[in-house]
């Protein structure tokens, strides 16, 4: 059996409540500042009408590979934005991953690339994120 966001150790109190990642099936294999990798595999449940992996769900990836990178300290950080295209299409079977990467960090702000692939390494979508540091601090 794989293991999902909230079931793999030791990750950080912000994944272990992150119930959507959870049900979506997704796996945190790197947690390190700046940077993140999440993988997926796609449920038929994760199709739409077409029987192509639903936009929303590539986008639901990319956007936890991005709130992992950029949450490196204490303070909680959110998006302030995001942006994404759609390269390549996917089917249920297939196991996608998104790698996000700090590009830049200027005082509360922060920009971030996550780039989604397939299973053969084919790009299937790229992400861009807007970050902004609240001045809430992380429970544990």
């Amino acid at each position: 059996m794989t293991e999902t966001a909230s079931e793999r150790a030791p990750l950080r109190q912000m994944m272990q409540r992150d119930r959507a990642s959870s049900a979506l099936g997704m796996v945190v294999q790197v947690d390190e500042p700046a940077r993140a990798v999440v993988s997926m595999p796609v449920r038929a449940d994760m199709t739409n009408g077409f029987e192509i992996t639903h936009g929303g769900l590539v986008f639901a990836l990319a956007d936890t590979a991005f709130a992992i990178a950029c949450n490196e300290d204490e303070s909680v950080t959110v998006a302030a934005g995001a942006d994404i295209t759609f390269l390549k299409s996917t089917r249920e079977g297939q196991v996608l991953t998104a790698e996000a990467t700090r590009r830049v960090l200027a005082g509360r702000t922060g920009l971030y690339d996550v780039t989604v692939t397939d299973e053969t390494g084919d790009v299937v979508a790229e992400f861009r994120g807007r970050s902004i540091s609240t001045r809430r601090q992380a429970t544990d």
